[in-house]
């Protein structure tokens, strides 16, 4: 069929989980809306103690800054339509709603790949070249590269929409997935998908090892320059300024390349495993940040530390002035 804007279909059906059994959809829908509400809050509160604690206005911070923005964003954009299929029987989205989520997802995910790049140049500086860091990673420095990055991540994201959406919808509106993405809706038009879908492939392979090269490059330069440390605890101290950004840089870029090469091998999965699993490092990753930049980084324990004593102070104050 030739291409054009020959579209009978108005709206698409997501599916979610397609293989769920009808008993375990609340179950399922309320361990959504907790992840929802957990990643919000944590991120949120990571927002608030920045806001607060000016001791925190330091590079490493601010790029997690965006981290938190990104994550919320990106749940905000995918969780509550799913959460509302299962608790309002609510399945279907209007087919330009559906290309909106589509160019955020994908452009909220573009935008984390280059944030964690930064995280990357962040440490590789702060470690191989400490006595540049302080001149050449500034704040201002930061803020340049942050907006930067969330300027260039439209173009990809843009591309694709505006290709895909004048394709011909004719037949299935059937999605299946818990959100729209490019694949789950080009699959469905009405005309070869090959010149739309190779496009988007490189693209996500762009976006994905390109940052993930240079992360790899960073890491090896890291420990081969803490080896080269003679004192034991000064190896310690440098890897552990390192480890919160390993294991967030981890979380995001692990999955996706074990379901990329499992795919290339001949690995196939049904299609409730690949949805759970795209689920789980999609949603996953912004929920589990807070609570590791908490624990690991020193700085943020301390400042949510001082923040909790505050506030319990003000509640014991006005507890006393109320019974007074």
């Amino acid at each position: 069929m030739a291409e054009g804007n020959h579209s009978t279909v108005t709206e698409f059906i997501l599916t979610g989980f397609p293989g769920l059994h009808p008993e375990y959809q609340d179950l399922v829908s309320a361990v959504l809306f907790f992840v929802y509400c957990l990643t919000l809050t944590g991120n949120v509160t990571i927002l608030y103690l920045f806001a607060m604690d000016h001791s925190l206005h330091k590079p490493m911070y601010y790029i997690i800054l965006n981290l938190c923005t990104c994550d919320i964003l990106f749940s905000t954009t995918t969780l509550p339509k799913i959460i509302s299929k299962y608790w309002f029987h609510s399945g279907t989205i209007s087919f330009t709603a559906c290309f909106v989520q589509m160019y955020f997802v994908h452009y909220l995910g573009t935008v984390n790949s280059y944030i964690l790049f930064l995280m990357a140049l962040d440490r590789y500086l702060a470690v191989c070249h400490p006595l540049k860091y302080p001149i050449v990673f500034k704040s201002h420095t930061i803020l340049i590269l942050s907006i930067t990055a969330w300027v260039i991540a439209h173009v990809g994201p843009l591309m694709l929409v505006i290709r895909a959406y004048p394709l011909p919808y004719c037949a299935s509106n059937i999605i299946y997935h818990c959100f729209c993405d490019h694949i789950g809706i080009t699959i469905l038009a009405c005309t070869d998908r090959a010149p739309y879908g190779f496009p988007a492939v490189v693209y996500a392979m762009v976006v994905l090892l390109g940052p993930l090269a240079f992360i790899v490059f960073s890491y090896c330069c890291i420990i081969i320059a803490v080896l080269k440390i003679a004192n034991v605890q000064g190896r310690i101290k440098s890897l552990s300024t390192c480890s919160t950004q390993l294991i967030i840089i981890s979380l995001y870029y692990l999955p996706r390349c074990l379901v990329y090469l499992a795919s290339h091998v001949g690995i196939t999965f049904s299609a409730d495993v690949r949805i759970v699993i795209v689920m789980m490092y999609s949603l996953c990753p912004p929920m589990i940040n807070p609570l590791i930049y908490c624990l690991r980084a020193k700085d943020m324990r301390e400042s949510l530390r001082k923040q909790l004593h505050k506030t319990a102070v003000l509640k014991k104050a006005q507890v006393s002035a109320t019974i007074g």
